[in-house]
């Protein structure tokens, strides 16, 4: 497996090795192993998929602490089919790259997987006609703690390279908050 380094420090692209043959492919898309090497430890507790079809835009979601119970989420995502441009967020307070992204195309061609640590917000949009999008999450899924961050923000800038009018957003993704607002900015 190769690590590839982004623009935020802790979110990396790991590239599998993948063999192929007249047969198909074949593909380690999980090693604890490799992932400690490279990474470092996580203890995964929890896969998620899901199905969209093209222009559907999730997120940008993230879990927070609260009350003294640290719900924050890392996950490393992968599609099995289809593409999706994925969406990490800093809004770590304090971080030198705090309100930076970095957008990551992934797809069932290319294998990639995208770890996203703990105190990012994270999204995607369908590229393809549908996308099978699959995900390791180290906390359970917590939804009394989990924000909404506006996907339009303009002082994200994000170019999620639809339309707008080519975007299908969930009523809870539609009233996503802005930086500013959330850390009063």
């Amino acid at each position: 497996m190769n690590i590839v380094e982004t623009a935020i420090p802790g979110v990396v692209i790991l590239e599998p090795k993948v063999f192929g043959d007249e047969r198909g492919y074949f593909f380690e898309s999980w090693s604890e192993r490799e992932f400690e090497r490279l990474v470092g430890p996580v203890q995964w507790v929890q896969d998620n998929e899901s199905k969209s079809r093209r222009g559907v835009l999730r997120g940008l979601h993230v879990q927070r602490g609260k009350d003294g119970n640290d719900a924050a989420q890392a996950k490393l995502v992968r599609v099995a089919v289809g593409r999706v441009l994925d969406v990490a967020v800093d809004i770590r307070k304090g971080s030198p790259t705090f309100g930076r992204h970095v957008a990551v195309e992934l797809s069932g061609e290319n294998h990639r997987q995208l770890f996203i640590p703990r105190g990012m917000a994270h999204g995607f949009v369908v590229l393809s006609d549908e996308a099978i999008f699959q995900y390791k999450c180290d906390n359970f899924y917590a939804p009394e703690t989990e924000l909404t961050v506006a996907w339009n923000d303009p002082d994200l800038a994000i170019d999620w390279r639809l339309s707008h009018d080519e975007l299908t957003i969930s009523a809870k993704d539609s009233c996503g908050v802005s930086l500013k607002a959330l850390f009063d900015l």
